[in-house]
């Protein structure tokens, strides 16, 4: 079994907010929902107005305060419901998407669009709407039935965008292929699973390739080719791969570390997703120790991270105080199924994992 969800369509230009009335008013020029951020909606606010007074279109504009929760996108839903909106947009970041993602899936598969403004995740075109506690803890996905109809990214409004959410945007796309390959070695026969890595593996070869060059460019501000070409990869790649799947749902392994490290409130806080990514991907390489390449495999790993500025180690990450005791309570936190684990080429288990943990300290 294969099933792929993909949006209808996507769309990578710079200056393209000036006309994102050219892509709404063919599906409604009244009702639409925006649900956007103060700092996303500063950067489109102008060229969002002037396109929609042209085409005529009526919106109201919401912002969201706090994380994606299950009870956020429930009184969104209501209120979406009781004005009887028939379009979602979601302008801003990851977590902004999501909502708007699961409110145009709660209100009964209601069209959607998602206009990113910063680069930090491939949720514009993920199929699923990531939930969090209010307290930003990770509980699971919605899985969306209805993807968007458009997925439009404005490579200038990213390009003004400080440089951080791109490294993290491109550290969470990398991981990727690095979550996926171990499975790989146990197993090449799901057609799901080659392809989900395949397009990883392509996003990877583009960082390799041009990364530098890109946060070059979005560091001076510039909507260059080569930063759209990341930015493809991180948004369209990573979410290709996501979008792929098959009767084995497969947890990478970094994954899986970043959402127990989001029950410790000053690392949620104070880190991006992408960059507690990062450190997962270091504890992935520890307990994959016993392949032929280890070493060398992990120097490589250790050398991409730092060319994107991943805190490496817990201490990189602010725990200085009771070491082991955070050690032990992020191994603990870390959920992956027996299933999953029986199809990873090493070995996991607590105490595996503080072990993992503790030895990261080595990059210090």
């Amino acid at each position: 079994m294969i099933v792929v969800k993909a949006p209808q369509n996507y769309l990578n230009e710079a200056g393209l907010i000036k006309r994102i009335g050219d892509y709404v008013a063919p599906i409604t020029r009244e009702r639409v929902m925006i649900i956007t951020s103060p700092r996303a909606w500063q950067a489109t606010q102008p060229a969002l107005e002037a396109s929609f007074s042209a085409h005529g279109i009526g919106f109201q504009r919401y912002f969201l305060a706090g994380e994606c929760t299950r009870a956020t996108i429930a009184a969104f839903s209501a209120q979406a419901q009781a004005q009887d909106i028939r379009l979602v947009i979601g302008i801003g970041g990851g977590k902004v998407l999501d909502t708007a993602k699961g409110i145009a899936e709660s209100c009964g598969q209601l069209p959607l669009i998602t206009v990113p403004t910063i680069a930090a995740t491939c949720a514009a075109w993920s199929p699923i709407s990531v939930l969090y506690t209010e307290a930003g803890g990770h509980l699971n996905s919605m899985p969306l039935q209805r993807t968007p109809e458009w997925v439009l990214v404005d490579s200038e409004i990213i390009a003004a965008t400080p440089v951080r959410y791109l490294k993290a945007g491109i550290v969470d796309a990398l991981a990727k292929w690095y979550e996926f390959e171990p499975y790989l070695r146990r197993d090449d026969s799901s057609l799901s699973l080659v392809l989900k890595a395949q397009a990883a593996k392509l996003a990877l070869d583009i960082f390799e390739q041009s990364g530098a060059r890109a946060l070059a460019d979005n560091e001076a501000g510039l909507a260059t080719p080569v930063l759209a070409r990341v930015l493809d990869a991180v948004i369209a790649l990573a979410g290709m791969a996501n979008s792929m799947r098959d009767e084995f749902p497969r947890i990478g392994v970094a994954h899986a570390v970043h959402n127990s490290m989001t029950y410790h409130a000053d690392l949620h806080s104070g880190f991006l997703h992408g960059e507690l990514v990062g450190f997962g991907l270091v504890v992935q390489s520890n307990l994959d120790d016993d392949r032929p390449d280890g070493p060398q495999a992990q120097t490589h790993l250790i050398r991409l991270l730092t060319s994107f500025s991943t805190p490496l180690t817990l201490r990189r990450l602010g725990v200085t105080e009771s070491v082991e005791q955070r050690i032990k309570q992020i191994a603990l936190g870390v959920k992956i199924s027996a299933d999953n684990a029986a199809r990873l080429p090493f070995a996991l288990g607590t105490e595996r994992i503080e072990r993992a943990l503790a030895k990261t300290a080595e990059w210090d």
